[in-house]
This record gives C-alpha cells, sequence and structure tokens, in this order.
C-alpha cells in the first residue's frame, strides 16, 4: 500500500511539473516565433507622381522606388489599378530587410482626355499591408 502511495505521489509529481513547463515551452516558443519573424514595412520614396500635359496617345512609364525598413522580408503579393489603361509591373522577390525595390507604372493615354488620376492599390505582408500610390497626367489631344 506504501508503494502505490509513493508511485501514485511521484506520478502527480512528474504529471504536474510536465504541465508546468509545457506551458512555459508553448509561451517560451510562442515570444521567440513572434519576435524573430519581425515585421516588413514598405517605405515609398514618393507616393503620387505627376506627369504634367500629355499629348494624348503616349505610354508613359513611372517607377516608384521603396525601401523595406522592417526586420523581415518583404513580399508584394499584388498591385492592381483602378482602370485597365495602367499597368503595374514588380519584382515578385521577397526584398530583404534594408534593400530597396521598384514598382513600374505604365499609363497608356490613348482615349483618354483631360484631367486623369489613376490608383494603384499595392499589397504586401508589411506591417502596413495596403499601400495606395497615385499618378496624374493632363492628356491634351490634337484635333486639327
Amino acid at each position: 500500500m506504501r508503494k502505490i502511495m509513493v508511485i501514485s505521489l511521484v506520478l502527480v509529481a512528474i504529471t504536474a511539473s510536465n504541465c508546468g513547463s509545457g506551458t512555459g515551452n508553448n509561451s517560451g516558443n510562442s515570444s521567440p516565433k513572434t519576435s524573430s519573424t519581425g515585421t516588413s514595412e514598405i517605405v515609398f520614396r514618393e507616393y503620387q507622381h505627376e506627369f504634367g500635359k500629355v499629348a494624348e496617345g503616349e505610354k508613359l512609364s513611372y517607377i516608384f522606388t521603396f525601401d523595406n525598413k522592417g526586420t523581415t522580408d518583404l513580399i508584394i503579393s499584388s498591385a492592381t489599378t483602378t482602370c485597365g489603361c495602367t499597368v503595374p509591373k514588380y519584382d515578385t522577390k521577397p526584398i530583404p530587410p534594408g534593400a530597396n525595390g521598384n514598382l513600374e507604372v505604365v499609363f497608356d493615354t490613348s482615349g483618354r482626355n483631360g484631367m486623369q488620376t489613376k490608383t494603384i492599390t499595392v499589397k504586401s505582408n508589411a506591417k502596413t499591408p495596403v499601400v495606395l500610390l497615385k499618378i496624374t497626367a493632363e492628356v491634351v489631344t490634337n484635333n486639327k
């Protein structure tokens, strides 16, 4: 009977210590994962570009440059525009912390007239996951 009591107490002590250290290990593992993964931070050097007056039919191109000011790789998942006349091109490779990247926007002014504003929505894994960029141009038609 005494042996059974001692064995029972030992099993209870082992189980209690495993639960305690298991909880400690889980929260210990969670914190390092969060801090070791870090965050990326996308910072564009400019958030808008104005082309000025342009002739209808021109294809305009501008390159937005950005920096990853975060502590982990920056990954752009998409860049979309408000119109099919504007096409964004970007590198799909991860941008390491401290490095920079480019996002090129090509705007086809064919069939456009007057003041044009196009918005580019950039989605990434950055701490600000959605960033808006704008391009503007005054398209002038030559109707002679």
